[in-house]
Parts: structure tokens; sequence; C-alpha cells
């Protein structure tokens, strides 16, 4: 028995945080790495592409999880995967929608010549005005959107009431709208 499998998830990620080894990054990211093949297997339906689209995930982690607070591993890893599936698909198609349309409900006038790169900038000026958000908005946002709570779980593990929480969410969305158009114009 290694002795990376001693430790939880949670302690390899705060392992990383704190040191910067990929060692421990690595580590957390094999245990869950075959959960993400099988879903980027469900929307790729290409073993091969399957496996590519695994480690370009794991390259983005490097940066993306420096950028968020991720309280369950597994279920943030699952959303990565499946937005970044998505993100390929739709790419490949030259749809001129993004992952994010859905829930900030905004129109991203992304033209069919625009490349993956310039998507990927959309999704970075995203996460930017979502660390923009007042906390208890972002906060919700996160846990609702991202990680895919309901209100009441948001509820419960923020400690906000219900009213609280549908509030922030309206507002945030409102806010994060605000600032994706402000960005877009610049």
């Amino acid at each position: 028995m290694s002795k990376q499998t001693n430790h939880t998830d949670d302690e390899l990620l705060q392992a990383y945080l704190e040191t910067g080894d990929l060692i421990h990054l690595g580590d957390l990211f094999q245990r869950h790495s075959e959960m993400l093949y099988y879903v980027c297997l469900r929307y790729f339906k290409e073993p091969e592409r399957s496996k590519d689209a695994v480690m370009h995930i794991f390259e983005e982690l490097i940066e993306k999880v420096k950028k968020q607070t991720i309280q369950d591993f597994p279920r943030w890893l699952y959303v990565v995967g499946k937005n970044h599936c998505l993100m390929a698909l739709r790419s490949a198609k030259n749809k001129v929608e993004i992952v994010t349309d859905d829930f900030v409900e905004f129109g991203v006038n992304l033209h069919q010549e625009e490349n993956y790169s310039e998507k990927e900038e959309q999704l970075s000026r995203m996460e930017r005005c979502l660390d923009g958000l007042m906390e208890k908005q972002r906060q919700s946002i996160q846990l609702f959107f991202i990680e895919q709570k309901c209100y009441k779980e948001v509820a419960d593990l923020t400690g906000f009431s219900l009213n609280d929480v549908k509030s922030y969410i309206q507002n945030g969305k409102r806010n994060l709208k605000i600032c994706m158009e402000r960005s877009n114009h610049e």
C-alpha cells in the first residue's frame, strides 16, 4: 500500500495548494482519473479522444484548483470534466454558445470564426467576474451552479436562510451578467 493512499482528498489538495508540488495533485487526480475518463467517454464516445481529454484536464487543474474553493473534489472534477467535453464538442461543431450561458443568462456574441482560445478567454473573464462578487453571492452561485447543489443544500452548507440563498443567487447572477457584459466591451 503506497503512502499517498493514506491521505484524504482534502489533505492531498491542501498539500498541493501549500507546496505547489505536482506529486500531490497527481496522486489526487489519479484516484479519480478513471471516473473522469468515463465522463469523457460518455460525451466523446471515442476511447483515444477521451484519454487525451483526461490529460488536458489534468493540465488545466494545475491552475484551476488554485482559483476555486473546492469542497468535494470528485464532484468538482466531474463538473470540470463535463464542461471540458461540452466545450470541445461545441467548439468542434462551431456553435456560438459556451457553457456559462446557461447560468449567467446573457448573450456572448461569439462568432463562428472565433476559436477555442477566445472561448477560454471568455471563461476566464467569467471566473474573474465570479471572484469579484460579494462572498455570499459567489459562494451561493458556486454551490448552486458549479457544484449543482439545490437551494436547500446551499442553505445547509452555508448557514444562510433559504430566502437569502435565493436572493444571493439572483443578485449574483445579475452582477455576474453586468460584469461579463462590461468585460466584453473592454
